[in-house]
């Protein structure tokens, strides 16, 4: 037994888990995840891993999909974003008087999904994917962007705010038909976001590799790959790389939007 694993078996016999929820953020821990099943997606193992039950306005799940598994639809009205963490999924889309596209997905590889658009994610191996939803909301005039399909490692880096030990990969562009942001960020051992991010936009955040220390709001959390995170309108938030290795997480944003059009339910 590795000195991980019987660090893992102490912390669950005595009842201790890094997870922890609050009102204005979430640290989801992989040690605490349960699955489960999601409609219409077969072969899979689902995690819901952020939910309006939380307090988000999206979700966000890690699914497992092993050989021969298949994807459900999104509910109507809801834009889809895939990213691949391990393995190799295949993409297939569905447009009018069947028209469509396939595509194969590495890792790195991801899709966003305009709302309604038919599509099916398959599996010939194994692969690990984390998936966001949320429903899409439109602008008057403008109509939802088209789907957009590519692979992260393909994009050039831009330094964050001059930093050039601070990378950002926008994964979506930048325009008024899009309501989200998914960006990743990579950082050199020992870089820091440069101040303590505070807005009304929310984020979903997953550590891709390496680790580091997190504050949100008033607390400051360790944090390693496979570690999610949510972060509501005005959590304060920073970040700071810890280690011999770069860091690097995917990040999801609300974007382009009125404030008003983000108004919770009542």
């Amino acid at each position: 037994m590795s000195k991980a694993q019987f660090s893992h078996q102490i912390l669950t016999r005595t009842g201790e888990t890094r997870t922890r929820l609050r009102s204005t953020h979430a640290l989801i821990a992989p040690d605490g995840n349960v699955p489960t099943q999601l409609p219409g997606w077969s072969g899979c193992t689902s995690v819901i891993l952020i939910s309006p039950q939380m307090g988000a306005r999206f979700c966000q799940y890690r699914i497992s999909l092993a050989e021969g598994a298949a994807s459900g639809p999104p509910l109507p009205g809801v834009e889809r974003f895939v990213y691949v963490l391990t393995g190799t999924i295949a993409l297939e889309t569905r447009g009018a008087a069947g028209s469509g596209a396939s595509h194969t997905l590495t890792a790195n590889g991801y899709a966003w999904l305009p709302p309604d658009t038919a599509h099916t994610i398959g599996c010939t191996g194994e692969a690990t994917i984390t998936v966001v939803e949320r429903r899409y909301l439109p602008v008057p005039g403008v109509a939802p962007p088209p789907a957009v399909v590519g692979n992260a490692l393909d994009l050039a880096g831009e330094p964050f705010l001059g930093d050039e030990n601070l990378t950002v990969r926008k994964l979506l562009p930048d325009e008024p038909a899009f309501d989200m942001a998914m960006n990743t960020m990579t950082f050199r051992p020992g870089t820091p976001l440069p101040f303590v991010e505070t807005h009304f936009m929310e984020h979903g955040l997953v550590m891709l590799e390496g680790g580091g220390i997190y504050r949100l709001d008033e607390e400051w959390y360790p944090v390693t790959a496979g570690d999610v995170i949510w972060m509501g309108p005005y959590c304060p938030q920073w970040f700071a790389a810890v280690g011999r290795e770069q860091a690097a997480y995917l990040l999801y944003k609300e974007a382009n939007r009125d404030p008003f059009r983000f108004e919770r339910e009542s």
